[in-house]
């Protein structure tokens, strides 16, 4: 696909410095971009390659000030990073409208009982359970597992592989990854008095709110009883378990292999770093910050709290900690100097006291 300057400044609501009819038919990063291509500028650290990159097009915040001449059009808009997702974004629907991708393939399973909303897409060896609800527009695609009862609402798009189990609820607008289980049994057993664990039936459901991504090959828990929520907005990287009766709050990113532990709440905005452990029945507040590797064993009451280490404590707190980690050597020196000094008094005082 080809597009012109204007045309993308017309999609992502942006205004054209130089030729509006410049083409470009590809992306590329800006430090590697060749003639026809498109990139955009906006961390400060790649700025130098503007002034050399042989991109056609950039784009550009509207606070970028040149500091030097530029050959390629520019295409400014109020953020340039978002302003690049947005013509991805687009892009991506116009080459979505242009796939063909609708209606069911002969090798799909759909229950009688199921209802269907009007184009949708339902790819090859998937299978639709019994009573399950497909909301307009929702493409489920290769080899998915659709239970009974569940519900994916309008324009929600279901990758290759994933599984869903009966009786979950997927909003509008989620986008769920290969590989990716929903409603697997909570890790539920009860110690026995002969040392073994009887199961306990995990009888409650996963609702994903509207707008939520969720990654490769997550596992998000069904509830014992209740539900396991995702809220709307929100973003889980790759590799991410999230346990029975969880709560994750409304926009909150979740980065890869972390883990939250049964019946903890997450707030709303909070960021959990990659490989980050939660423990359970614990909660987040708002805007609550865990960084990657860090191991959090208690609640976090107070909003927008930052916090790292295993076991996590305020991020601030530890910046001091770790000043004084890397002068343990001097530290341990200054010691023994002391040491060797009070020795060195106390016999002296020895002495002087034998003397009388």
């Amino acid at each position: 696909m080809q597009f012109t300057a204007a045309q993308i400044a017309s999609l992502i609501n942006g205004k054209v410095e130089g030729n509006p009819e410049t083409v470009v038919n590809n992306l590329a990063k800006i430090e590697e971009a060749t003639e026809g291509a498109l990139c955009f500028l906006a961390n400060p650290k790649y700025e130098d390659y503007i002034y050399s990159t042989q991109a056609s097009i950039v784009i550009v915040s509207n606070g970028f000030e040149a500091k030097g001449p530029i050959s390629p059009t520019l295409v400014r808009v109020a953020d340039a990073y978002s302003g690049f997702a947005l013509l991805l974004e687009k892009y991506n629907e116009i080459k979505a409208s242009m796939s063909g991708k609708s209606g069911i393939e002969a090798s799909a399973h759909i229950s009688k009982s199921a209802q269907l909303g009007e184009d949708i897409y339902i790819g090859a060896f998937s299978y639709i359970g019994d009573n399950a609800r497909i909301g307009e527009h929702t493409m489920i695609h290769p080899g998915c597992y659709i239970g009974d009862n569940v519900t994916i609402k309008a324009g929600s798009i279901i990758h290759p592989g994933v599984c869903i189990y009966h009786d979950c609820v997927i909003g509008c607008n989620v986008t769920i990854h290969s590989g990716t289980v929903i409603g697997s049994d909570g890790f539920g057993f009860a110690p026995q008095q002969d040392g073994t664990y009887k199961k306990i039936p995990q009888i409650g459901n996963v609702i994903i709110e509207d707008n939520v991504e969720v990654g490769a090959n997550c596992t998000i828990d069904r509830a014992t009883m209740g539900s396991t929520i995702i809220r709307k907005g929100a973003k889980l990287d790759n590799l991410i378990q999230v346990a029975h009766n969880v709560e994750v709050g409304e926009n909150t990113a979740i980065a890869a292999q972390a883990g939250i532990s049964g019946s903890t709440k997450v707030g709303r905005n909070c960021i959990i770093g990659g490989q980050a452990g939660i423990v359970g029945h614990i909660h987040l507040a708002d805007g609550t910050r865990i960084n990657a590797q860090s191991g959090v064993s208690k609640s976090v009451n107070s909003p927008n709290a930052a916090l790292t280490g295993s076991p996590a404590y305020d991020y601030k707190s530890s910046l001091k900690s770790q000043a004084i980690f890397r002068n343990l050597p001097e530290i341990h020196h200054r010691l023994q100097k002391l040491e060797e000094m009070m020795q060195e008094l106390m016999e002296a005082m020895n002495n002087k006291n034998t003397a009388f």
